[in-house]
């Protein structure tokens, strides 16, 4: 089973992109997802970024991982 955290992409730089997981900043491999840029969501995998999400998709997902913490 995969586990993927969805960020925000804050800076890109080539293939690194500075991602915001809630509140923590992180640097991740955007080399698997074309057509991203800062201000995009996607989900983060053990590092990678594995796909592109809608904002709505991403917001959703992150209020379950909200709860889910608690």
């Amino acid at each position: 089973m995969c586990l993927a955290i969805p960020a925000k992409i804050i800076k890109i730089k080539g293939e690194i992109a500075e991602v915001d997981i809630g509140g923590i900043r992180k640097e991740t491999s955007i080399a698997l997802v074309k057509d991203v840029k800062e201000g995009d969501y996607v989900l983060i995998h053990t590092g990678y970024a594995i796909a592109k999400i809608n904002e709505e998709e991403a917001k959703e997902l992150i209020e379950l991982w909200k709860m889910m913490s608690y």
